[in-house]
């Protein structure tokens, strides 16, 4: 037995390789210990197998945008606890066709630019790119969300036109909006920056009972068939 040392000691006395390009290639996700890919340069190991892939680079790890969709009850605000995202290779959505490859660097520091209320599931973008975060923020007046509403009760006479243009929230008058049977029971709105609870209470003032709101697109990204809880990466080719 060899006195253990840190997986990127070893790997630069592999491959000759200097010490700090050691640990990009371990946290880039090339380096396996043994067959089992290993992300940490500061691992420990003695008289493991380690192996560089054959298609290792150096060049730099681009940052990660996932979309993820939110089961109802969770929160996803920016700050806030976000404990059940489960994030990890298991939760990945197994239609996922992005070429991505999953890294635990990407798990970290990932901000919320466009959140969802607690009451409501359904997309929110978790990234780690500042150009997706400034985009969704600064344009989020002229982005347009899609969601889906389930409702019980009766529409009042008129109530439909209404809902695309006519109602107010919070003492203000509302900018149109796109609203539209989806189903007997499920109203589909595409609209600007909805504020919270805002669908609800337009339901509500048309005579009818939200039970369930979940959005299902922001700008040009649908949900699509995303599994509750499951999430997959953004293609680099994909712009909201």
């Amino acid at each position: 037995m060899t006195e253990p040392v840190r997986l990127s000691k070893r790997l630069a006395a592999l491959i000759g390789c200097s010490r700090s390009e050691a640990e990009q290639y371990i946290e880039n996700g090339w380096v396996s210990v043994d067959g089992r890919t290993v992300e940490e340069p500061q691992f420990k190991v003695s008289d493991n197998i380690v192996s560089l892939d054959p298609a290792a680079s150096l060049d730099a790890v681009q940052p990660a945008t996932i979309l993820l969709h939110k089961p109802e009850g969770a929160s996803a605000a920016e700050g806030a606890d976000l404990a059940w995202q489960k994030i990890s290779p298991d939760t990945r959505s197994a239609d996922d066709n992005s070429g991505v490859r999953a890294l635990k660097r990407h798990f970290r520091r990932l901000a919320i630019p466009l959140g969802l209320e607690s009451d409501s599931s359904g997309l929110i973008v978790l990234t780690q790119d500042w150009r997706v975060s400034r985009r969704l923020i600064e344009e989020t007046l002229r982005i347009e969300q899609e969601y889906v509403v389930e409702i019980s009760g009766e529409l009042v006479p008129g109530g439909l036109a209404l809902l695309n243009h006519g109602l107010s929230f919070g003492g203000w008058p509302l900018a149109p909006c796109k609203a539209s049977w989806q189903s007997e029971n499920r109203l589909r709105f595409a609209i600007k920056a909805p504020q919270p609870s805002q669908l609800r209470a337009m339901c509500v003032q048309v005579g009818l009972t939200p039970l369930t709101v979940k959005r299902i697109r922001i700008g040009r990204i649908a949900m699509g068939k995303l599994p509750v809880g499951q999430w997959r990466y953004l293609p680099v080719n994909e712009r909201f």
